[in-house]
């Protein structure tokens, strides 16, 4: 026995089905555009990737892509990952009237084994990171794993969330990096947690080109 309850669809021909699909349609429109007049603010925004999936860096490299699409000046920060050879950096260094990369970091902590000399890669990094912020030629800043660094008290957490809350009205920046701080959220405009579901790292698959950098 089909207890499948029978849709209003599937009582109309062809025709009307089209028909009854173009007027809800138009209603979603007149929905949509009444909302969308009510958004006119126009201003920089504080973008966080966190999240124990992957696709923290890709998102935020997919949103520097668009910006240089748009001629907007972008400057990279990378906090962990500068001893790396990435797509990323390698496509990117083809736009040097657009692009700023700064490579800075020196691998994982796990890595480098050395709290000393990852206290002043983040340093140095968060240095050049003010400097991009602050500087209004750039519309928009990545800093590349910053989340990590705070992760690990390499940078006072309180002065990177001091400045970054008053960075400039129209700098858009970007922060990526999983267990992002409390404080950090809390200052941020839009923040997106990377959720992972399946894995193929734990199949014993590794790191590809093209697929983890």
């Amino acid at each position: 026995m089909n207890d499948k309850p029978v849709k209003k669809t599937d009582l109309m021909s062809e025709a009307e089905r089209n028909a009854y699909h173009a007027e809800k349609m138009k209603k979603k429109q007149e929905a949509r555009n009444k909302i969308l007049a009510t958004k006119t603010e126009e201003r920089g925004l504080l973008i966080v990737h966190t999240g124990k999936g992957k696709g923290k860096s890709t998102a935020a490299f997919g949103m520097v892509f668009r910006a240089i699409g748009h001629g907007m000046k972008v400057g990279v920060v990378q906090f962990v990952k500068g001893a790396w050879d990435t797509g990323e950096r390698d496509v990117l260094l083809k736009f040097p009237e657009l692009v700023t990369i700064n490579a800075m970091g020196e691998g994982f902590t796990w890595d480098v084994q050395d709290r000393q000399r990852d206290l002043a890669a983040a340093r140095a990094a968060w240095e050049q990171a003010k400097l991009l912020i602050a500087d209004p030629a750039y519309k928009l800043v990545l800093l590349d794993e910053l989340n990590i660094c705070l992760r690990y008290d390499y940078l006072p957490l309180e002065e990177v969330v001091a400045f970054l809350k008053d960075k400039p009205a129209d700098k858009h920046v970007i922060v990526t990096g999983r267990n992002a701080k409390d404080e950090l959220i809390e200052i941020a405009d839009l923040v997106t947690e990377m959720t992972e579901i399946k894995h193929h790292f734990r199949a014993g698959v590794k790191a590809q080109a093209g697929i983890e950098f």
